[in-house]
């Protein structure tokens, strides 16, 4: 697969992810039933999930992720490899808890979250820092096919489970909204085309060994 076609699919995959998350998930018997992957998380609290609820709280900080590690595989460390690293930050902010919550007496809570961003923040700047050499440009495709596939697997293993407790709140049968779909297929489109990046690298690095 030739360069543009890789990253024009990897372009599609982190648009999809966004826009995935931004969406429906949950296809409620009615629009105040019917919840955004954004608003998977608050709602979840009230059926006795507990922090496993952040997992759906995810999908901003791999992409947050991906976009800031993406750059390392970029030519020119430029103000546009910056501007990408300053979007993955404010991506990451999707997660971020309501101020009264952190600020209240169950903050505990949400410290996780709150270190996932700081995470994504301090990818954003390593990113610009550091140029992975030939030998090591393998690491940043490695990192998005395991984020990729991160991203893909985890909410929708939480939202598989958490079905059952949905399907005895509202009390009719629940599918699986277009966001979720767009979630899911979009990071195994990044974690495709890292993958394929792998061994090419790996190749190239072994010549110089």
């Amino acid at each position: 697969m030739n360069q543009q076609r890789a990253q024009t699919i990897l372009l599609l995959g982190f648009t999809a992810v966004f826009i995935g998350y931004l969406t429906v998930w949950l296809p409620g018997p009615g629009a105040g039933l019917s919840f955004l992957g954004i608003e998977m998380g608050e709602w979840l609290k009230f059926v006795g999930l507990g922090n496993q609820r952040d997992i759906f709280y995810l999908p901003p900080i791999t992409l947050g992720l991906m976009l800031a590690i993406w750059t390392m595989t970029w030519p020119q460390n430029d103000w546009q490899a910056w501007a990408t690293r300053a979007l993955a930050v404010f991506v990451s902010l999707l997660a971020f808890p309501a101020i009264e919550d952190i600020s209240g007496s169950v903050r505990e809570q949400y410290t996780l979250r709150v270190l996932l961003i700081l995470l994504v923040t301090l990818a954003a700047v390593v990113s610009g820092l550091w140029r992975p050499s030939a030998r090591h440009a393998w690491i940043p495709w490695a990192a998005l096919a395991i984020l990729g596939l991160t991203g893909a697997l985890l909410p929708t293993w939480m939202y598989l489970n958490a079905r059952t407790y949905l399907v005895q709140i509202i009390g009719v049968p629940i599918g699986f909204g277009l966001g979720l779909w767009l979630n899911g297929v979009g990071h195994l489109l990044i974690a495709g085309i890292s993958a394929t990046k792998i061994p090419t690298k790996l190749r190239m690095a072994s010549t110089l060994a």
